[in-house]
């Protein structure tokens, strides 16, 4: 009988999530820098840049780190790893909040609240990637994995991948969207080729980036 412990897990489409992540608040500071924060199109892609990380951060708060945290009982220092992912996800949260009613009022600290998130934000998806990502690997199964990617799927559902999928690759280097790409089904990617990137591109997330 194989070990499914002895599988890697794949990780692509938590590292493309994560790099369009960075490229949405990179759009941001720009925006805010150009002066078109106020336009509808940056609107919708703060929206949708906002939305996409409550569902990402919600499914590891609910369906992964409890998970890992059950394999790992006894070892402190790892458990302690995982109080660190909790809590970053915890300052994260009020700073999506004063910038979101910066950009509302317009309101002259936008800039350095902009450049506290992204501080913020990429410290955590880098102490993620170098220590929980590598956690992850060595106490759960492709299929703990694939229970989690279960959950984004159904919070998504069908509406809500018509907008990650292309979303994700937006601007992508075309090494990274294929990797991408190419760890989705089949019928996911003909979707997306045949419907999904041009009702993305019809939105104007971030209008002129």
């Amino acid at each position: 009988m194989t070990d499914t412990r002895t599988k890697k897990i794949d990780f692509t489409a938590m590292y493309a999530s994560h790099d369009a992540f960075r490229r949405d608040l990179e759009r941001l500071g720009k925006a805010v820098a150009d002066g078109r924060a106020g336009t509808p199109g940056v609107r919708a892609g703060w929206d949708n840049f906002t939305h996409q990380l409550h569902i990402h951060h919600t499914a590891e708060d609910s369906g992964l780190w409890p998970r890992v945290r059950d394999r790992v009982a006894g070892r402190p220092r790892d458990l302690a790893l995982l109080d660190d992912m909790e809590a970053e996800h915890s300052r994260i949260d009020p700073l999506l909040a004063a910038v979101d009613t910066a950009l509302q009022d317009q309101a002259p600290e936008l800039p350095d609240l902009v450049r506290a998130l992204t501080a913020t934000l990429d410290d955590h998806l880098k102490h993620e990637e170098d220590s929980a990502l590598p956690l992850m690997q060595d106490v759960l199964t492709p299929a703990d994995r694939a229970a989690f990617t279960g959950r984004i799927r159904e919070t998504q559902g069908l509406r809500g991948a018509a907008v990650f999928v292309p979303w994700v690759v937006d601007g992508a280097p075309e090494t990274d969207r294929a990797a991408f790409l190419n760890a989705m089904p089949p019928p996911v990617r003909v979707l997306n080729r045949l419907f999904w990137e041009g009702g993305y591109r019809r939105k104007g997330l971030w209008g002129d980036h």
